[in-house]
Formats: C-alpha cells, sequence, structure tokens
C-alpha cells in the first residue's frame, strides 16, 4: 500500500450560513457555459493538458454513478473502475492509494484516515447536492479540491415536494395501502385541495426558489425564511423568522445543508409553533429534523402527517434494513399513519443523475486536465484561458500552499528566468493556489521546475501540466 501523505498542522477555519442562496452559484455557470461556447467557436482549439510525471490516471467510482460519467472518464484515456455500491472506511484505507481521483454518492464516507492513505490523490468529485460525507478540512489541508452538483437535482427534488405535499393533503397514500391490504375506505374527511394553501419554505436556494414558482402554479401562496436577504420569485415573500413561517404555513418544507447551526433546527419548540393540523416535509439531511419529537407531534395529532426522505442513519446499500438497530425509533415512525417515508430518493431520477454525471465529470476534468478549481467547495476558485495547441513549449504550474506570506516570492524567483504568460492566485482559509503558465521551457528544465517549487517552505502540492 501506498505511504501516507503528510497534512500540515496549521488550523482551518471557514464561515458557514445556515442555508444556501442561489447568488453566485448561478454565475459561475454561466462563466462555465461562456466559455464552452467560447472554445467550440475559438480558431485556436485548447490543448488538452497531461501530468509531466506522464502518469495513467485512475479513478474509482463508487454508489452506481452515471454510466455517462465513466464514458466521459474513459474517452481522457483514464482507467476507471466503477463499483454499484458504497465502501466503508476500511475498504477505502486499503485501495485509495492507487487512485487519482475518487467519485462518490452520499452514503460513501471520505474522513481523515482515508485522505492519510490517499497518497496519490488529486481531486474528490460528490456527484451529489451535498458534501458532508467528506471532510472538507482534511481533504483542503492535503491540496484535494472538492466538487460536487449543486444545481442538477433541483428540479427532482422540487418535483418530488409537491407530490408530497399532494398526497399528504388528500391521504391517498394510506388509501393506496388500504386497498393493497383489500380494505375499501373512501372518505373526504381531513383531506384537502391545495390550492389557496400556504407553503413555507426554508432555504430559498435552488431547490426552494424553484419549489416556489411550481407552488404557485398550483395556486399555492409561497413564504420562505432564510438567514440571507433573496429576492422573491413570484409573489413569494420572505419572512424575517422561522418562528413566524412555522406559526402560518399549512406545509412546511426545509432546503438547507446539515451544518452545526441547522442540526435539529426543527424539533419540539418550533413543532410547537406550527399550526395545529399542518404538515411537514424533509428532502434536506436527516439531522435537521427532531424525529423523535416529530413522532411525539403526529402521536398527538397536532402535526397532520409528515413526509421524510431523508435520515440520521441510512442503509448502506439497498435491501438493508431500516430498523431500530439503525435507528432506535425506526419501527414507532414507521407505524405512523400519514407519514410517507422514502429512501433518499430526491435526486433519484434519469434526467437528474445524468446531469450530474455530467456536471461532476466535467469539473474532474477541467481539474485534472487544466488545473481548474472553479465550482470546488473547500478551495480557492482559480481558472486560466487555455493552452493553445500551437503554444508547445508552455507549461502550467498548479501550485497549492499554504496561505502565509513570502510564498509567491519564492516560487516567481524559482519562474524568473522564464516569461511567465498568465498568472492567478487566490485563497480560502488556511489554503491557497497559483496557476501560472510559462513559456520557452525546455524538457530537460520541467522536472527541475517541478522539484524546486515543490522544496518551497509552504508547498502542499505541486503539479507541472504540459
Amino acid at each position: 500500500m501506498s505511504s501516507p501523505i503528510a497534512i500540515p498542522s496549521s488550523s482551518y477555519s471557514a464561515a458557514h450560513a445556515v442555508s444556501v442562496s442561489p447568488t453566485t452559484g448561478s454565475a459561475i455557470q454561466e462563466r462555465l457555459r461562456r466559455n464552452s461556447l467560447a472554445s467550440s467557436t475559438n480558431v485556436r482549439q485548447p490543448k488538452v493538458l497531461h501530468p509531466i510525471e506522464n502518469e495513467d490516471l485512475r479513478l474509482l467510482l463508487l454508489e452506481n454513478i452515471s454510466p455517462d460519467a465513466v464514458k466521459t472518464f474513459e474517452s481522457n484515456g483514464w482507467r476507471v473502475d466503477h463499483h454499484t455500491k458504497a465502501m466503508n472506511e476500511d475498504d477505502l484505507v486499503e485501495r485509495i492509494g492507487q487512485y487519482h481521483a475518487i467519485g462518490i454518492r452520499s452514503k460513501t464516507k471520505i474522513t481523515e484516515r482515508v485522505i492519510k492513505a490517499a497518497s496519490k490523490l488529486l481531486v474528490i468529485g460528490c456527484f451529489c447536492i451535498g458534501t458532508n460525507q467528506v471532510d472538507l478540512v482534511t481533504a483542503s489541508k492535503a491540496g484535494i479540491p472538492v466538487f460536487n452538483s449543486p444545481f442538477s437535482n433541483s428540479r427532482s427534488v422540487a418535483e418530488l415536494v409537491m407530490s408530497e405535499v399532494i398526497a399528504l393533503a388528500r391521504q391517498y397514500f394510506e388509501r393506496g395501502y388500504e386497498m393493497r391490504q383489500g380494505v375499501w375506505n373512501k372518505q373526504s374527511k381531513n383531506c384537502w385541495e391545495i390550492r389557496g394553501k400556504t407553503l413555507g419554505i426554508i432555504g430559498y436556494g435552488h431547490i426552494g426558489s424553484q419549489l416556489s414558482v411550481l407552488a404557485e402554479a398550483f395556486g399555492m401562496r409561497v413564504q420562505f425564511y432564510d438567514v440571507v436577504n433573496l429576492m422573491p420569485l413570484g409573489s413569494a415573500r420572505q419572512l424575517e423568522s422561522l418562528s413566524s413561517l412555522l406559526s402560518q404555513s399549512d406545509f412546511v418544507t426545509i432546503h438547507v445543508p446539515e451544518l452545526p447551526e441547522t442540526m435539529n433546527m426543527i424539533s419540539g419548540i418550533q413543532l410547537a409553533q406550527m399550526k395545529k393540523g399542518s404538515y411537514l416535509i424533509n428532502n434536506a439531511r436527516g439531522g435537521v429534523v427532531d424525529i423523535p419529537e416529530l413522532i411525539k407531534a403526529v402521536q398527538a395529532g397536532h402535526i397532520a402527517g409528515a413526509a421524510l426522505d431523508v435520515y440520521p442513519h441510512e442503509p448502506g446499500a439497498n435491501g438493508s434494513p431500516f430498523d431500530d438497530q439503525l435507528n432506535p425509533w425506526a419501527s414507532e415512525l414507521r407505524a405512523l399513519k400519514n407519514v410517507i417515508l422514502t429512501p433518499h430518493i430526491g435526486g433519484s431520477t434519469e434526467e437528474a443523475q445524468r446531469m450530474i454525471g455530467e456536471e461532476v465529470a466535467g469539473s474532474l476534468t477541467r481539474y485534472l486536465n487544466f488545473g481548474a478549481t472553479v465550482g470546488a467547495v473547500n478551495f480557492p476558485e482559480v481558472d486560466l484561458r487555455a493552452i493553445t495547441a500551437e503554444q508547445p513549449d508552455h507549461v502550467r504550474i498548479c501550485h497549492v500552499h499554504v496561505n502565509r506570506p513570502g510564498v509567491l516570492k519564492q516560487v516567481n524567483e524559482v519562474l524568473s528566468p522564464y516569461n511567465v504568460e498568465k498568472q492567478y492566485s487566490d485563497s480560502k482559509g488556511d489554503t491557497a493556489y497559483l496557476m501560472a503558465d510559462i513559456a520557452d521551457v525546455s524538457p530537460q528544465d520541467v522536472n527541475r521546475l517541478r522539484e524546486m517549487i515543490s522544496k518551497t517552505s509552504a508547498n502542499i502540492l505541486t503539479r507541472l501540466l504540459a
């Protein structure tokens, strides 16, 4: 097995927001789209860069990631090992040392122990929205950017929420189950149209804002709560406090990341603030709702029903039991009436998985081929215009280093004998990333350059692409 890599010991701190807003992501997507269009019409086509070491790249894809992503990687000549299931920590530690990139979904955990064993790992791709299954701090310290897909399954999740709103209001989940048991139970008591009802959205990001538009098309009134002041879409309105939203909404749906600030953000106090006879929907993260308190509220008749797609602990594979050994309240939850339980299928549509595969595979390919980190969640976002095929003596330097004074001076002293055509540097927390394209580099100089930059005092990881 490959020897572990050293993780710099400097501290890392980052600010977290309670909910995600659509302010910056769409701009990044538009920039990537424009770059793609520009390159397709450019007379001088960009040159695909390769590591100077010329080592064949090897990728590990877990959890049945889209075949389209596999094709993208294989079209670059990379070796791909594709598995349908997740791996536990011990299996990852044993195998990760031979891979340069890994793609996962939500079940595989990339821990500090795994990262320390990943001596060749350059990049991590989360083929989903969330990244809390990855130790982002350790990955950053090791010089490993993490990419995800914050947009691609938004429509799928929003449509699932709307279907759950109707199912809860009409109780047809219960009626369908009774029919399968051979029981005819036609009734209209406590069954409602959703037209004219109020939907409260917690977190007005990519999913919440799209859901807002769909709900208004059904004739619902929409209000939302977010820690960031945002422009509402349509006739939606933003409320100043979570308690106001809870007390005024017929349906409450949650769309926030799992952070220390959002853990159990809906617990006994918040459930008591909800309208009697209202409904709760959680398709975000399992830790944001205190499920034992939700069970009590449903049993007491205060909450008329709920829909849950995520849980604090989830089975590792299809067919595994969802029982009290996994979550001690599981059997009690399963026994509740008008509670819809689904196995984390919010983004599980053919369309969403195809788009996620394209988006994350594209991000990983751009990083491995060109060093671009635009869209990375734990890393400085840096990019340079492409080196063209007409520039054979150009080399791109990708230098990840500890963010401290004097580093650029050291690197530029190494580069001073050459023509630095373009250079860009940025930092995030304790990690900084420099990209530079230099011209007139002879093959004899390449290894010497890499060795000299790698020996600078703050070096984490240095790659040369040509």
